[in-house]
This record gives C-alpha cells, structure tokens and sequence, in this order.
C-alpha cells in the first residue's frame, strides 16, 4: 500500500528505536527523567523560548495552552477550518470552559484585520473577554502564514494583552518553506505547539513551549488532564532524533509533494498548479461538473493499493512523507493512466 493520507502514518526509524531501547529514564512527573529534560531543553532552545514540556499529542498541547492562557467564559478568536475547531472533539469547552469565536476568511490564515474587528473587551457585562487568538502555521491545506502577518498580528494582540497561540504541528515544514529557523516564526507567539510525530517520525508525543512562568502553570495543569507521564524517555528518545535529524529532510517532502502535483497537472480532469504547492500537503481539484469522479477516483485509488482519505468537497488530500520513497511514486505514476481511464 502507499499511504498518502497523512504525515501521522509514518514509522518510528531504525535509529529511533535503538534510542528508544537504550533511553536512560526516570520519572518525568517528579522531572527526573533526563532523557525527556534533554528533549525539552533543546525544543526551547530551537524554538527561541525559554521553556518546553512535552505532551502526549497535538490537541493535548492545544488545550492545555488554551486552559493555561484563559479564564472560565473566555472567547477564543480562530478561523473556523483549523484543528482546534475541526478535529478537537469540542475540548475546549469541556476543558477550558472557553467559547470559539470562529472567523471566515477567503485565505488559509487571518490577518490583524480579520481578527481586529472580533476582539471583545471586559467593558460590557453582557460579552464575553477576548482570552486568546489562535493561529496555525503550516496550515492545514499546506499553506503557509507569512512571517510579517504574525508579527502584526503579535505586536497587536501583545499591545492588548491579549496572548497568541500558534497550533505549529507542522511549524517546521513552514519553516522550510520560509527558508528561515523555526524560531523565527516562533518569535510571533507567546507559545507555540508542535507535533513529533506529524512528518517527523516519532511514534507519539509533541512539545508545548512558551516562557518559564507559563510552562510553570502548564506543567501543572497538564497533571489536571491526566498527562503527567513516569518514565516516558523512551518516547522523548525518539522526539529528539526527530528536531535534530528528521526537520533537516523535509524539504524531499516537499519536492515529492511538487513532483506529484506536476504529475497530475498532465491530465485535463485535474485542477492543480505544482507552482502553488508550498509543503508537504495540497489538495487535489476536479475539472468537471460530474460529482461523482472525486469519489469514482477515490474508490479505484484504494483498489490499486493507494490510501488516501475520501474526499472532503470534492476534494481529495495528499501527503507526502518520509516513508514514500521514489519508488513509490513511480509505482504511482504507472497506475496513474489507467486508473483515470478507467472513471470515463
């Protein structure tokens, strides 16, 4: 099978699980465990912040960022098709006490005016505050936010006192795009998560980082959701081969993500330009007026061995990652003909 669905499907490596094996730990609860010290000290370090703690996954890093910034009855601003709102099961709700106060824009991300006009003050009884904006960078259609885009947005929100959070799952494949360290775009927030094992390989866990008193606080309410961990070095072996190792290849990724769009790109049924592509996502268009070619298409690529998820409006996802290999691709590509013959 080639599995496109998603960056998440990947397999911890050989070297990852040697160090996992070998992982001098302790119990992370009471921070004894060196091995998740190290990983932490060094996501700080490559994200310019002074502090870090891992977590089990992406939305716990979320949420607990989104319970240590607010109060009870605070509204979050965020674009109404990020993961906090799509594919967070309402957590906020239930673990914050938060409301999300979504915004619509043509765009993947929100600029400072789209966000400006939906911040609410304290001065009405009857509105809730403005506790937090959420951003995302890489998005999750591949694109990604400018650098001068956050940092209008941060010194905004800073000048209000209003905290930014970046949801970076992917922050350093945005990074390889920018052609800049990730901490440069980490400097535009006041913490930033990101995943270890959404194209970086590890099998579990993501690392929340922000300044020393707000991973104090986050320390502590990470215990509340149940995310204290004991001897969880083995699985921070793993996350720091994937900072120092598995970010400097993802540029492949991209490339593959390019040469597939190319790839299509020769078909009139397909509406896509490699040019736009940007990371390792992109999703894929139809030229036609037929509804049910997303989902004919779909079908015949799962019966010739080629997962991808079923298509969202007519849509259909594609990611790149470190275990489609070259030949892979062209395994793909010889498929490929038949396969679009085959749903006239």
């Amino acid at each position: 099978m080639i599995d496109f669905r998603s960056d998440t499907v990947t397999k911890p490596t050989d070297e990852m699980r040697t160090a996992m094996m070998n992982a001098i730990v302790g119990d992370d609860v009471l921070q004894e465990d060196p091995t998740v010290n190290e990983l932490e000290k060094k996501a700080a370090e490559i994200l310019g912040k002074e502090a870090a703690l891992f977590v089990p996954s992406g939305t716990f890093g979320n949420q607990l960022a989104i319970l240590t910034h607010t109060k009870r009855g605070d509204e979050i601003i965020v674009k109404d098709d990020t993961h906090v709102v799509q594919y967070e099961v309402g957590a906020s709700a239930v673990i914050a006490g938060v409301q999300l106060r979504t915004v619509q824009v043509e765009r993947s991300y929100m600029t400072w005016n789209d966000i400006s006009k939906y911040i609410r003050r304290a001065y009405d009884i009857h509105q809730p505050e403005t506790g937090m904006v959420e951003l995302q960078n890489s998005l999750g259609n591949g694109d990604v936010m400018p650098i001068n885009e956050m940092k209008l947005v941060y010194e905004n929100l800073n000048a209000l006192n209003i905290p930014v959070h970046l949801d970076g799952a992917r922050i350093f494949n945005a990074a390889e795009y920018l052609k800049v360290d990730a901490k440069e775009i980490a400097q535009y927030t006041d913490s930033v998560m990101f995943c270890l094992s959404k194209g970086l390989g590890a099998p579990v866990g993501s690392v929340l980082a922000g300044t020393n008193d707000f991973i104090f606080k986050a320390r502590k309410n990470r215990k509340l959701m149940g995310g204290g961990m004991r001897q969880v070095g083995i699985l921070a072996a793993a996350g720091i081969i994937a900072i120092e190792k598995m970010t400097k290849r993802l540029h492949i990724d991209h490339d593959n993500a390019k040469r597939i769009a190319a790839e299509f790109s020769k078909y009139d049924l397909f509406n896509i330009d490699p040019q736009d592509i940007k990371t390792n996502i992109f999703f894929l268009k139809f030229n036609t007026t037929d509804k049910n070619i997303p989902d004919k298409f779909y079908k015949s690529l799962i019966n010739n061995g080629i997962l991808v998820y079923p298509p969202r409006n007519g849509e259909i996802r594609f990611v790149l990652h470190y275990d489609i290999k070259t030949c892979e691709i062209e395994k793909f590509f010889s498929k490929l003909p038949e396969i679009v013959n085959n749903l006239n």
